[in-house]
């Protein structure tokens, strides 16, 4: 079984670990301080609100998906294939999404992406597993992975606000990819994605704004950052 973020006490213990991997962020953790827990619905209906929020603010999203909830009744992956076009627009889903939301419902309708596997599934696996899926990318993966699941070693590697942080944090002379990312992840396995939550938190500490991951792609927010948009 894969190491869990699912409480204070897991959050608690994670750090503790990753302090002790890596003793450098112990400087990173006296700035940014103990990270919130933050935990979301999973499933169908938490992988889908991820959907949404590529490429919009916080904002943005929240409107968007308490539409898609009133459109959808229940949501679940039936009714989401037998929705039509119009159905989709008038919750304000783009062409893109709409194609998305789709391919992500017949996956797991047919069994392509069983999302209750996704739990006792190593962090690379459970990565691998949901980006053949089209139109689920590295950062909705990680981010359902992480916030959804409670995966610690799941690792936001796309995300431009913990790349931020950690040019920041190490005073690179410019933000690190994506690639990058991947070989300074190592370090912290298998608590990646606590190591996330403690970028997270000093972003926010440092830019003075929430760095809680939202939309991909140029939009802006009080409360976020903007991630690398994910297209496939």
């Amino acid at each position: 079984m894969s190491r869990r973020i699912e409480t204070e006490s897991d959050l608690e213990s994670g750090l503790a670990l990753l302090l002790k991997l890596d003793p450098r962020l112990e400087a990173v953790f006296k700035v940014a301080g103990r990270p919130p827990l933050r935990k979301r619905d999973g499933g169908f209906q938490g992988l889908s609100r991820i959907v949404v929020s590529q490429q919009l603010s916080v904002a943005s999203a929240a409107a968007i998906w308490k539409r898609v909830e009133e459109s959808f009744d229940p949501f679940h992956h039936d009714t989401v294939l037998k929705a039509r076009a119009p159905q989709f627009k008038r919750a304000g889903l783009s062409r893109p999404k709409i194609k998305t939301f789709r391919e992500v419902a017949r996956a797991v309708r047919d069994g392509v992406l069983d999302l209750e596997a996704l739990h006792n599934m190593p962090a690379d696996e459970a990565h691998a597993a949901m980006t053949k899926v089209k139109g689920i990318g590295p950062w909705t993966a990680d981010i359902y992975l992480l916030f959804c699941i409670g995966h610690a070693d799941a690792w936001p590697a796309g995300d431009l606000a913990v790349q931020e942080a950690i040019r920041l944090a190490f005073k690179l002379r410019k933000r690190p990819d994506a690639k990058r990312m991947q070989k300074l992840g190592e370090a912290w396995r298998p608590v990646r994605g606590v190591a996330a939550y403690l970028f997270w938190a000093y972003y926010a500490a440092v830019k003075k704004r929430e760095g809680i991951p939202i939309a991909a792609g140029g939009a802006s927010s009080t409360r976020g950052s903007i991630e690398k948009a994910e297209s496939k």
